[in-house]
């Protein structure tokens, strides 16, 4: 029996749920799993603070904000970019002084190396009769250091490693290069750049002005603009950005997209100003929202 035939015995055998069981229990290879729609957040909630937006603005790309959350998250990353600024530059400064006392030292160095080979020159003549020249003395100690036992030569302890359990003598550990900040402030959800100038106003269109119950309280909270469409998750829905006005896409398609005009503002539109909303979640496939979770585990090979 071959591995698939086995594999599909297997899976004949033991339900859904007992195979993933098993491969919880097991511990090893890749797990997926399908989250219910509970798991993404409803159409008209914010992306940071997955609650239902007290003054909704859209990027773009069509993903949501409450003003407040998405204004808080830039001024956050501008003071961050200003912090680690400030770090980098006093690292650039740090390293411009280091870089300096370098060459100093490199002079200083040079003058004294001048200064040593200057001071070997022998000014005065020498006698034959009570010095010896410095090669003669050389060859004479060469001599000496030949007979074994009666060497004068330290042995150079530089090349030999230190202690590594005295702290004093352990390599020093180098501070981790800080590179230049990125100043872009960026969508947390598209990671495309960002700019408060660039957010475009919603105005949802109450499904009951009377009711006076909290938006989180409500099931169903708003409706479109032009046919009076219940909106939720299953619905596309689209942004006219002249006058923020929130229409389902099939109005778009089959009413607004004949003239181009925003059946608010009477303003025309173009392709630019309809900004197509990013949907919630469905407990359809087919909806267009990832609704699909994959953690990747060792995986155990038999040798």
């Amino acid at each position: 029996m071959t591995r698939h035939q086995r594999n599909a015995t297997a899976g004949s055998v033991y339900t859904y749920h007992e195979r993933q069981k098993d491969a919880a229990t097991s511990g090893y290879g890749t797990k997926h799993a399908r989250l219910s729609k509970d798991s993404v957040k409803d159409f008209d909630c914010c992306n940071l603070t997955l609650q239902p937006c007290a003054n909704p603005v859209v990027t773009a790309g069509g993903y949501l904000y409450d003003k407040e959350a998405i204004l808080e998250y830039i001024l956050q990353k501008k003071q961050e970019f200003q912090k680690k600024m400030k770090e980098y530059e006093k690292q650039k400064k740090k390293e411009e002084e280091e870089e300096s006392n370098t060459l100093e030292s490199k002079v200083e160095e040079r003058k004294r190396a001048f200064v040593k080979q200057e001071s070997s020159i022998v000014s005065k003549p020498i006698n034959p009769f009570t010095e010896a020249p410095s090669a003669k003395k050389q060859k004479l100690q060469n001599d000496v250091d030949s007979v074994p036992g009666t060497s004068t030569v330290q042995p150079d302890r530089s090349k030999q490693l230190p202690s590594f359990w005295i702290p004093s003598q352990t390599p020093q550990a180098t501070a981790t290069k800080l590179k230049k900040p990125d100043k872009t402030v960026y969508c947390p959800m598209s990671q495309k750049p960002i700019k408060m100038k660039d957010l475009i106003t919603v105005n949802f269109t109450l499904a009951d002005e009377k009711d006076s119950q909290p938006l989180v309280a409500k099931k169903v909270r708003y409706k479109c603009a032009v046919t009076h469409d219940i909106l939720s998750n299953s619905v596309p829905c689209v942004v006219l950005k002249p006058s923020g006005k929130v229409v389902t896409q099939e109005c778009y398609e089959k009413l607004v997209k004949k003239d181009m005009l925003d059946p608010e503002s009477g303003e025309k539109l173009e392709e630019s100003d309809i900004i197509t909303l990013k949907r919630g979640g469905t407990g359809f496939a087919s909806s267009g929202v990832e609704l699909a979770a994959k953690k990747a585990r060792p995986v155990m090979m038999a040798s």
